[in-house]
């Protein structure tokens, strides 16, 4: 057997699942973006998918629900400076694709109706990160509804005080093709999974909760003995220590972030802060700062797409743009932002591979994928050693940031109490209140144990959800205020 190159591979899926059902070839796709270049634009590209998607969620010992759903559209952009028109249908045909590109070029000047030529077609370079296996069809139902029913029952056995279990599996598969016209043609195959469980357990009338799971871009299989293991003995340890947890300390003292994800943080407080569209407008704390210190030396932040088999990583971006690793700060000092082509464009400067939405449906914009920092010197025990009093969270919740002033609260959800570098106590109701760029600048240790999180995190932004992936090392952060319950 002859296999293809993994690039053309994708492009001929994708041809097959949302062109050729529809009569349609890329001498269609090159007729509408014509269309809409007679027009004075500056850019317009098509986007199709299609998604496939399954769900299982168990409660009460029971599978309790199952979802199954098939979801295909054409999404068609127009960009004239900063304007942008967009619309989308979920019937792929000529028909609409014409009604589409008839509307969005409305947004620029009548041209003088010529005929213009896009660009002879050019394949867009792309990377090889992920196998575009159907996740969907590597376990059968019976078989997802037994892995569900292990991990509860293993979680149920983990200690007595569990008394409740629930667990989810999600699986995609989702399949994108970029037309743009300056003559690009690009195409991915996006597998992704996802297993999540939570654990409630009961000591005493009082009730904790614990979580863990994880995913990324490959088949069910990842889900093994080892796995779910690992998997209940964090969720299950995490309920019963925060059943010892006593009410957090407030004011102002060290903090120490754990690896992994607790840079959710990191994500939120800088990483939104660095994306393309807030910085063009000038309305993030780091507009304007490229070249300029604004963490402490040692502290190193990237955005890398290119991770094999990540939540966050892409072949291609949603615009056709191959995904790069984007050193945005080196050493403290500011090097860039992520952006689109839009942006970029506005900007001067060169897309980074982070133009993403959520579907066909969604107009693309300047996103992380993963996000962390790297590591450091120190070893986590020195780090944790070095707290005279203070805080050691090594799990987050929630959290809400404001993009221009970088201000930012965040809760965790499993914290410590330390005293004379010595763990004492398990705490609760911890809540970190601080301002992004100046918690960079206190940062006075870095761990040497950077580590990504485990497949779980989802990016909200204007609306739109896409998978990200973050991390970093264990961090010392210096004067940082904690609001508490004691």
């Amino acid at each position: 057997m002859i296999s293809r190159e993994p690039t053309i591979e994708r492009l001929a899926i994708a041809r097959q699942l949302l062109l050729d059902p529809y009569g349609l070839d890329e001498s269609h796709l090159t007729r509408a973006l014509s269309n809409i270049r007679a027009h004075r634009v500056d850019d317009a590209d098509l986007y199709f998918q299609y998604t496939r998607s399954e769900g299982w969620s168990l409660e009460e010992g029971i599978v309790k629900t199952g979802s199954f759903s098939i979801d295909q559209g054409v999404g068609v952009r127009a960009l004239s400076g900063e304007k942008t028109a967009f619309a989308y249908s979920d019937d792929i045909s000529w028909a609409s694709l014409q009604d589409a590109a008839n509307t969005v070029r409305t947004i620029a000047s009548a041209g003088n109706n010529a005929k213009i030529k896009i660009p002879n077609q050019k394949i867009a370079a792309s990377r090889s990160l992920y196998l575009g296996d159907d996740p969907i069809g590597t376990l059968d139902s019976a078989a997802k509804v037994q892995l569900l029913e292990r991990i509860e029952k293993q979680a149920r056995a983990r200690d007595p005080r569990v008394v409740q279990v629930m667990a989810g599996l999600a699986s995609e598969y989702d399949v994108v093709m970029v037309a743009r016209a300056d003559g690009t043609l690009a195409a991915d195959v996006r597998p992704l999974v996802r297993l999540s469980l939570t654990v409630i357990a009961e000591q005493k009338g009082r009730r904790e909760v614990g979580s863990a799971g994880g995913g990324g871009r490959f088949g069910l299989a990842y889900f093994d003995a080892e796995c779910l293991t690992r998997y209940v003995e964090e969720a299950v340890g995490a309920a019963l220590t925060n059943l010892e947890a006593r009410p957090a300390p407030a004011g102002e003292m060290t903090v120490v972030l754990g690896p992994g994800w607790p840079g959710v943080l990191l994500h939120e407080a800088i990483g939104h802060g660095l994306e393309g569209d807030f910085n063009r407008k000038g309305s993030s704390a780091f507009a304007g700062k490229i070249g300029q210190r604004v963490a402490a030396k040692g502290i190193t932040v990237l955005d890398d797409g290119t991770i094999n088999d990540r939540r966050g990583s892409l072949n291609v971006d949603d615009e056709g743009c191959e995904t790069q690793r984007n050193v945005l700060i080196e050493d403290g000092i500011l090097q860039g932002y992520i952006q689109d082509s839009m942006n970029a464009r506005l900007m001067g400067v060169k897309p980074t591979g982070n133009g993403r939405r959520e579907s066909y449906a969604h107009v693309p914009m300047p996103r992380m994928t993963n996000t962390y920092m790297l590591s450091g010197q120190q070893t986590p025990e020195e780090i944790v050693a070095s707290i005279d009093k203070g805080l050691y969270a090594t799990n987050f919740g929630g959290g809400q940031v404001d993009i221009t002033s970088g201000k930012f609260v965040f809760s965790a959800s499993q914290a410590y109490w330390v005293e004379k570098g010595k763990i004492l106590y398990p705490v609760k109701g911890a809540t970190l209140v601080g301002n992004g760029p100046d918690a960079l600048t206190r940062v006075s240790m870095v761990g040497n144990d950077m580590a990504l999180d485990s497949g779980v995190g989802t990016c909200g932004k204007e609306g739109q959800s896409v998978p990200v992936g973050v991390g970093q090392p264990t961090l010392r952060i210096d004067g940082i205020t904690v609001g508490g319950t004691a």
